[in-house]
């Protein structure tokens, strides 16, 4: 199946060219139903953004840790909308797209990370939202909860660096506890269903290993996801206006990515222990339910 296929390619030439130019036409949602989403992302999760004086007016490449599934997209997505009024656009992995989602993942704003792609809508001043450790940090095992698995991706520096965006390293807490490991991706492939799933031809020779994620559980062993509490921080941002056009040594790439890395590493613990404080008051059914 193309969607598992390691050496897919949704989007090349002509068809590339295409998809660029409709990217660049969508505006941010502002239906009835993202209104009624962002009322319900309010009520479950209770999204706080923390550190916005740290965002520039100007366009911005937003770097964050990535949680189970994705499931942080409109966590942030939407109250940075609603609230701050900037339309971030998250780049997503090349597996996600095929001709049947293509308008549904646009019209909300995501784009596919594809080089080109990011270039012509940081020329277009777009805010992009990027998570480096793509699928392999939203399917890593629970032991690895909070943990940036960026592994050699310098992308993102370079991009920023080539046409002099600024980077605001963000952390994301909250959306690591929606779901439980039932089972863990690793673990996926020698079970049942990972067995099945190799008999239906899902899994094959050519399947990307880092779409094994764990098997999710939720409100009382549902889909249904637990509602903890999200807070979303965004520290000083990082400037790279003066690399502007230049090819950037791998040194320096190197510290720049340290940078961004370590600024999000920062603030993930002193978030955690604000939830587990602010825990303290909740109440009996949500308590109940986040269990």
């Amino acid at each position: 199946m193309a969607f598992t296929d390691k050496t897919a390619v949704p989007y090349s030439g002509d068809d590339l060219v295409r998809y660029i130019e409709k990217a660049l036409q969508v505006k941010p949602p502002a239906s009835r139903m993202v209104r009624l989403v962002d009322k319900v992302i309010k009520r479950m999760f209770e999204p706080k953004l923390i550190g916005t004086e740290n965002i520039p007016k100007q366009p911005c490449l937003f770097i964050a840790n990535h949680a189970i599934y994705a499931v942080d997209g409109p966590i942030i997505g939407l109250p940075m909308l609603m609230e701050q009024k900037r339309f971030l656009r998250p780049l997503s992995d090349k597996f996600l797209w095929n001709s049947l989602n293509e308008n549904l993942l646009l019209n909300n704003g995501i784009v596919i990370g594809h080089p080109d792609v990011c270039t012509a809508l940081m020329e277009n001043g777009s805010d992009l939202l990027v998570f480096p450790g793509g699928a392999h940090e939203a399917t890593k095992p629970a032991e690895d909860k909070y943990k940036l698995l960026w592994k050699e991706r310098y992308g993102f520096i370079k991009l920023a660096a080539k046409h002099g965006y600024t980077i605001v390293p963000t952390a994301i807490v909250g959306p690591e506890e929606f779901y439980g490991h039932l089972i863990e991706g690793q673990d996926l492939p020698n079970t049942l269903i990972g067995r099945a799933l190799k008999r239906l031809g899902v899994i094959t020779e050519n399947t990307r290993s880092d779409l094994f994620g764990p098997v999710p559980v939720g409100v009382f062993g549902t889909l249904i996801p637990k509602p903890q509490k999200c807070y979303i921080q965004f520290a000083p941002p990082l400037d790279l206006s003066k690399y502007k056009g230049k090819r950037l040594a791998q040194k320096t790439m190197v510290s720049l990515r340290e940078q961004v890395a370590g600024a999000i590493d920062g603030m993930i613990p002193p978030l955690l222990e604000r939830r587990d404080e602010e825990s303290a008051n909740m109440g009996q059914i949500r308590r109940l339910l986040t269990r």
